[in-house]
């Protein structure tokens, strides 16, 4: 039974596709009899039906080689688009971590959407993304990942813009898709660069490839800086970041799956095309300083804003930073391992901050306080996802970034620091959150509320169950090293990083005697942070004044060069055309006088020359 599942693993993407199909009917609101709720219920069945068949393949692969599937589509020429597809331990446990949260996203959107009309939207587009994410991790080409990747960013845009009457969705939606086509415009460029190099766009073959090749370093520069470039933007890393802050708009339930698989993406793809970025110092470089200056900047951020749904979104940029950092130090499985951990943390914060969100109105951290003891099962799931996304032992989080750093302890000592103060931060910032929350005196907006119901705490729970049991996977699957390999100093570091920022945090927003909102004595310094680092203004003074320029200067070559001459061509002609209508009588002598004119003309200006002639010598 197991072979023929991984056999029949191309059939995962397809199960949500399907979904999304039976979902049509109730979009448009042709079912409305039943409402639209059962759409949301087909969806459910679909996507458990995926992840039954990926978890019931994933013995049949465990400890094997590799394998790659190929479907037929079009051989034109020289042009060979098969789509080629990777069955390995990765890909098909890359399915089930994303059936997975999907199905608990959908099971805790039965009860955040409750009273909401627009089910059959929504669960169409959730299962429009499960099935490009996992056809994805499946496929084995950079030409068919960057077409998944465009289908992923209109599916981003509608998800974003799901509640269209309001307009910060809109501009949320329309700078999320606008922001991503930047980085893919660059990506396509260095798609179809690679193709006459290498002849191939398969990711194995890419890899053999990159091994033995010998290629001008420029080259190498350009291309590894283009392929990197879509990453960059999925991954919202600097300065391509923005648009994850305002996607924070759309519903909550799609916001777990953004924040903790969709923008991972990128990552993904990043950690297939490796080998070639390798080629290039430059490219590894560039990774360096973006991955570097995101997690440094985005965590810095995180602490100054007041948004909790914000204060969430930097530190997705922050994490993949580091994922960043990870695969410019050629630790691609470590990689992957940061993406897993912090996948399961990250969706388990959102779903405690998108209870709290849920009866309490607001999203104003300043007017939220005293909920712990309202809200212990909320509380409980932010604490163990809070941990699991930080190096604090024995939860995942510690032992993938244990890995990362224990490597660039020895080649980059300089970034393994940076990462240590970054996890620093990401402490502090988590503990101010959940200090702000649910510590402290019970404030207007939290004298009333109650714990969430059963559809949005049952995934809660199952999650929180999870993350708990990470290392206990990570121990099976013989990914935890042994304790006497384990570098005791870089393990203590990390552990004492991860406590300053909690014992700081504790201080600060868990203390009753310190006055909250915290505001710096110098001022511009918190605005610096709270507004983005002026990210927004600095648009607007270099590349949107650069557009609107070019935009204007455009216009007007249009409006009064082009336009201009049509439009002079246009009245000579009708002052022409109404000028020789009265030579029309109907007279003889009318027409002998027009004919007599027009060969008088003619024959100035075809003896002009000699007439000048004769007019210079009579001089």
């Amino acid at each position: 039974m197991s072979q023929f599942l991984l056999q029949t693993i191309w059939m995962v993407p397809l199960y949500p596709l399907v979904g999304m199909i039976l979902t049509i009917p109730w979009s448009p609101g042709v079912i409305r009899r039943t409402g639209p709720r059962p759409s949301g219920y087909v969806n459910l069945v679909t996507t458990f039906l995926a992840f039954l068949h990926g978890l019931f393949a994933l013995p049949a692969i465990w400890h094997q080689a590799p394998y790659q599937l190929f479907i037929p589509w079009l051989q034109v020429a020289n042009l060979d688009l098969t789509l080629p597809l990777e069955i390995s331990t990765v890909t098909v446990g890359a399915t089930v971590v994303i059936t997975g949260l999907n199905l608990l996203a959908q099971i805790f959107a039965i009860g955040y959407l409750e009273m909401d009309w627009g089910w059959a939207r929504f669960f169409a587009l959730v299962a429009f993304f499960e099935a490009g994410m996992c056809g994805l991790v499946l496929c084995n080409s950079l030409f068919f990942s960057y077409a998944i990747l465009e289908l992923l960013t209109l599916g981003t845009y509608l998800l974003v813009g799901f509640w269209f009457n309001q307009s910060l969705v809109i501009t949320g939606a329309r700078d999320a898709f606008l922001t991503k086509r930047v980085g893919d415009l660059f990506l396509l460029m260095g798609v179809l660069g690679l193709y006459p190099i290498t002849q191939t766009w398969n990711f194995t073959d890419l890899a053999e490839w990159a091994s033995t090749a010998q290629i001008d370093p420029k080259l190498a520069a350009l291309l590894g800086l283009a392929l990197i470039a879509g990453p960059l933007g999925k991954c919202a890393q600097f300065p391509l970041h923005l648009w994850l802050d305002e996607a924070m708009e759309g519903p909550l339930p799609a916001t777990i799956l953004r924040n903790a698989v969709v923008v991972a993406t990128g990552a993904w793809v990043l950690v297939k095309i490796q080998p070639v970025l390798a080629l290039s110092p430059v490219t590894e470089s560039a990774m360096f300083i973006v991955g570097g200056a995101t997690a440094v900047g985005a965590s810095l951020i995180s602490i100054a804003q007041i948004d909790i749904k914000r204060a969430l979104s930097y530190l997705v940029s922050a994490y993949m930073g580091i994922v960043f950092i990870a695969v410019a130090a050629e630790q691609t499985q470590t990689a992957l391992l940061l993406t897993f951990t912090y996948a399961l943390s990250m969706a388990l914060l959102v779903m405690g901050v998108g209870g709290v969100v849920w009866n309490n109105i607001t999203q104003d951290l300043t007017k939220y306080g005293g909920l712990w003891s309202r809200r212990p099962v909320s509380g409980f799931a932010f604490i163990i996802g809070a941990m699991g996304l930080i190096a604090l032992p024995p939860l995942g989080g510690f032992w993938s970034m244990l890995k990362l750093v224990e490597n660039l302890w020895v080649s980059y000592p300089f970034i393994a620091g940076l990462v240590l103060v970054v996890n620093a931060i990401v402490a502090l910032s988590l503990t101010r959150t959940f200090g702000l929350v649910f510590a402290g005196q019970v404030k207007q907006m939290t004298y009333r509320s109650p714990e969430i119901h059963w559809p949005m705490a049952l995934p809660m729970v199952i999650l929180s169950g999870f993350n708990v049991h990470v290392p206990l996977l990570l121990l099976k699957w013989k990914m935890l090293p042994n304790l006497e390999n384990v570098n005791l100093t870089v393990a203590l570091i990390l552990v004492v990083s991860s406590l300053a920022g909690f014992a700081l945090g504790g201080l600060i927003y868990l203390n009753n005697n310190w006055q909250k909102p915290v505001q710096l004595s110098w001022k511009p310094l918190q605005d610096f942070f709270a507004y983005d680092l002026y990210t927004a203004k600095l648009y607007k003074l270099t590349i949107v004044f650069v557009v609107g320029l070019v935009s204007r200067v455009m216009y007007a070559i249009d409006r009064y060069l082009v336009d201009g001459i049509v439009n002079l061509t246009g009245i000579a002609t009708v002052f022409s055309g109404q000028t020789l209508k009265y030579n029309v009588s109907g007279k003889g002598q009318f027409y002998l006088l027009s004919i007599l004119l027009g060969v008088s003309l003619l024959v100035i200006l075809v003896s002009w020359p000699f007439l000048s002639q004769l007019l210079i010598v009579s001089k």
